[in-house]
């Protein structure tokens, strides 16, 4: 199948259509009308710096359902040490700037200076939110993502000390749990997230559980106030 070229419309083929890697259509932008459309329909960008944008619907693909969170016995001790302050939405520049950061041998980032700009946008609109992880008043760990529906998108996650990236998951997971979401998109494997519980689903019933997923309303703004408003907190 040819990989397909993006008009301006915002429209995109079915996922279904993308070639074996994966790799579904190319061009467009990130404007948030174009990524809402994109995550909808099971599609997320993925490129490198000075490439064009790449947009993506890998079968299989890899999902954390809530109730299948596994958390070690070392992981739970060390959490209970309280050693890490967890929030949401409270630091959401700082985590995707942390994330863009290149891993140890890497040299550069998928995160471009165009994809910061995008998911905050996305972020100030209520769409994309974060999770934070301090330690001693430091930012220590976090992830990002985007929600719709009763999904959530993770793209990416960082770690500036033992098991912070993990903390965030965690504390995520407990939290979707009780907003009833359905599952989180981990979008292709990793080893460090099927430790935690994530699988592989072929790409038809991740997009089926997606579209049930979307018939529920989208919980929009910070979910710092939101945690704040269920616990009954002024």
């Amino acid at each position: 199948m040819p990989v397909y070229q993006l008009p301006e419309a915002i429209v995109f083929p079915p996922a279904e259509c993308a070639v074996r890697s994966g790799l579904l259509a190319v061009g467009g932008d990130l404007s948030p009308e174009r990524l809402l459309a994109a995550y909808r329909e099971g599609i997320f960008p993925w490129y490198a710096e000075g490439e064009p944008i790449l947009w993506w619907s890998p079968d299989p693909r890899f999902v954390l359902f809530p109730a299948e969170l596994r958390v070690s016995r070392s992981m739970r001790q060390f959490l209970q040490k309280g050693l890490l302050r967890i929030t949401f939405d409270h630091a959401f520049r700082g985590v995707i700037a942390a994330c863009r950061k290149p891993r140890p041998g890497q040299d550069g980032t998928w995160i471009t200076e165009e994809m910061r700009k995008a998911y905050i946008a996305l972020h100030d609109l209520g769409y994309a939110h974060s999770v934070e992880v301090w330690r001693e008043e430091k930012l220590a760990g976090g992830l990002y993502g985007v929600s719709l529906g009763r999904c959530f998108f993770g793209e990416s996650m960082f770690s500036a000390t033992a098991n912070a990236s993990k903390a965030a998951l965690i504390a995520l997971v407990s939290r979707l749990r009780e907003l009833a979401f359905d599952l989180i998109d981990c979008q292709v494997e990793s080893p460090h997230l099927a430790i935690l519980g994530a699988r592989t689903i072929p790409r038809r019933t991740f997009c089926t559980l997606l579209k049930e997923s979307l018939r529920h309303e989208t919980l929009r703004g910070s979910w710092e106030k939101l945690i704040m408003q269920n616990s009954g907190n002024p």
